[in-house]
């Protein structure tokens, strides 16, 4: 494992998240790719997206963690009015990666320099079972949705688009 990836199965245990850091033997940079390896529903993997969003006033955008199920599309307006955001866009690679210390495909709930305003996806509260990534495209590790929310100190949101 990669050193984004260990320190997330550090952070993982210290927190008292059963669920272990497992390697993929190929890249899951979708959550099809991820589903398919894994054997379980497309909307049980945690899609660990990150937005810029800008605020009133705000002389640049601050990062936001979208935690959505695989199933759907984030509705980046649904998130903003949640926000009371001017605006939220997808973030660029060099913002996930400064923001979160880890690649677009591997971005994990959890591990980031800093800590990550957080929005969990009310649809993955269906699945016994969710899977998010593990700071690389080739690791994840299973989880709940309601560890899920303790891990990230998130929020519980309607993201999708309807």
């Amino acid at each position: 494992m990669g050193p984004a990836s260990l320190l997330v199965a550090d952070r993982l245990a210290e927190l008292g998240v059963n669920g272990e850091v497992r390697e993929l033997p190929h890249p899951a940079r979708t959550a099809a790719d991820a589903a398919r390896q894994l054997g379980c529903p497309t909307g049980a993997i945690a899609n660990s997206l990150i937005f810029a969003v800008t605020c009133d006033g705000s002389p640049r955008p601050t990062p936001l963690l979208v935690l959505t199920s695989g199933a759907h599309r984030v509705d980046t307006a649904k998130v903003a009015a949640l926000l009371g955001a001017t605006s939220v866009e997808r973030a660029t690679p060099e913002f996930v990666r400064a923001a979160t210390g880890q690649p677009i495909g591997g971005v994990a709930p959890l591990g980031h320099p800093s800590p990550i305003p957080t929005l969990v996806d009310e649809w993955l509260r269906g699945y016994d079972v969710v899977w998010a990534a593990a700071g690389h495209p080739h690791t994840v590790f299973p989880t709940s949705f309601a560890e899920l929310v303790r891990i990230t100190s998130g929020t519980v949101a309607d993201v999708g688009a309807d």
